[in-house]
Formats: C-alpha cells, structure tokens, sequence
C-alpha cells in the first residue's frame, strides 16, 4: 500500500501538523478528518490541512485504509466508538497520545480485545501552541515517535504506521507501553505540572503587577510550556497519574530538603547540589530532543 487512504479524528496541532506533513512528502492518498470543534473543521477547511472535512467522525473514517486517532488521551475511547461502526474490517488504527497503557487500556474497553491492527504510538513533537491554525508541516522533522506494540500487534499493519512517521522526518523508536509513560511522567508530564503550578503561585502574589512585568528570559523559558492547553495536559496527568504522582512526591521530596539547607546556612551543600544538577544537564544535553 504505497499511498494510504487516511483520515484524521481530532484536526489540533498534532493531527493537522501530520496531515500536512504527509500530503507535502507525498506519502497518503486522500486525507479526510473530523473534530469536534465545528471552528477547528472551519479552519481545516478553509487552510486545506486536510481534503475533505466531514460533520462526524463515521463519515470522515469509512473510505479510510488507516485512522489516526489525534485526539485528547481521556477522549480515546469516545472516538474510537463513533469509528467503530464505520471502519473497513482491514483498517490500521493508531493514535498520537502522549500516554500509552491507558490507550491500549480504553482501546481494549472499547474492543474487548486489542485489535491486532491497533498501532499505539507517541510522536516526541510539539509546541505550546494549540490548534489547527499552528499546525506546522516539518513538526516531526528529526524528532522521535515512539511506537509501543502490544501483545496481539499486527507487524504489518505496525510497518506501515513506521513508514508513514519516517515519510515526514521522524525516527520511529519501540518501547513498552507501561516504560515508556514512566520515561515521559519524567521528562514531560511533571514538567508541565511544575510549570503550572509555579505560574499559578505567582499569579496569586502579582496582586500590584509587579512580578510578570519585570519577568525575563529565564522566565520566559522556565514557563513557556504553562502556555500549553490545559485541557490536553489535565487528560495526560490524569491518565498517567500514578507514575507523575509518584515523581511528585519524589520533587517535593527535594525542595524539602532544598529549603532545610537553606534555613540551615548549608550554602556549600546547596550549591553542591546546583552542580551536581549542571552537570548531569550538560552531560545529557545531546540526548535531549
């Protein structure tokens, strides 16, 4: 199958970023997609992400050889069912949700089994940005996807969702699914769960202004994923919770102990620690995406 009939359930900045990655290399035939969001539809059609746009999801899938489902990860069951009764018995299903056992989880639910022909995958991609509007053609260009096969995993339906990653630049890795949302509670979810929450600190002591107004690029940069839509990453902690909650603890852990050397004059230890931090960064840089 050298040119896929695809369509796209969820036309946001990863499944409108996809479909204009694949149309630009080439690497699908039509492209239908569907969203919830009659004003995402609107934008899809009128910026040509995709060929045609559909009013449901059934009507968008039923010519589809394969589904993507770029959906919130808490919303992977609800889509799935209003696919379900319009798929080709043939038809290749996989996501781009940032956690993995709770997809194969919900598809499971929904299925009663795994589908063999399910294909769970995370592309490694993104931006603070939210949308159809923002989404970008070379988005997976030399970023990884992770691909997270099952039990049950058809290998040549998991060929095919290889290739189409590697068609727009990406580097298709495998993982387990239950490994791979313990590696991204880390470098990922709590991240987001700090940035939001130290935005939200601060934005109960800014009473006068004063703090955001003279904020700088350290900032900036230290926050610039608090900007990331909220929706979208309450449904990823959620469904990872277990995993972040427990790295939570471990963080909360350490700020404890950073505030007793602070209130112990233990400056050498803290500054010990800073160095110790630096150089594990630095020594790990090259391997950050």
């Amino acid at each position: 199958m050298s040119a896929p009939r695809l369509a796209i359930i969820g036309l946001g900045l990863i499944g409108g970023s996809l479909a204009r990655a694949l149309r630009e290399a080439g690497a699908a035939g039509p492209i239908a997609g569907y969203d919830p969001d009659p004003a995402q539809r609107d934008a899809a059609q009128r910026l040509r992400v995709v060929d045609h746009v559909h009013d449901t999801a059934a009507a968008a899938v039923g010519d589809a050889d394969v589904v993507v489902l770029a959906v919130p990860v808490l919303h992977t069951a609800e889509a799935l069912r209003a696919c379900l009764p319009a798929l080709k018995a043939d038809v290749i299903v996989t996501d781009v949700g940032s956690t993995k056992q709770s997809v194969l989880d919900d598809v499971e639910r929904v299925c009663g089994k795994l589908p063999p022909r399910f294909v769970a995958a995370h592309p490694i991609a993104g931006t603070e940005k939210s949308g159809v509007a923002h989404s970008q053609p070379d988005l997976f260009r030399r970023h990884r996807v992770i691909v997270t096969p099952h039990a049950q995993q058809d290998r040549t339906a998991q060929a095919l969702v290889t290739r189409l990653w590697e068609a727009v630049g990406a580097r298709v890795v495998e993982m387990d699914a239950r490994r791979h949302d313990a590696i991204f509670a880390a470098t990922s979810h709590l991240p987001h769960v700090l940035a939001y929450s130290f935005v939200d600190m601060l934005a109960q002591l800014d009473r006068d202004h004063d703090i955001f107004s003279n904020a700088g690029g350290g900032f900036r940069d230290f926050t610039r994923i608090a900007s990331s839509s909220p929706q979208m990453w309450h449904d990823i902690v959620r469904a990872n919770a277990a995993a972040v909650g427990s790295l939570l603890d471990r963080q909360i852990d350490e700020l404890r102990q950073i505030r007793t050397m602070m209130r112990e004059s233990r400056w050498d230890d803290l500054k010990r620690l800073f160095e110790r931090a630096r150089a594990a960064r630095e020594r790990y840089l090259a391997q950050i995406e």
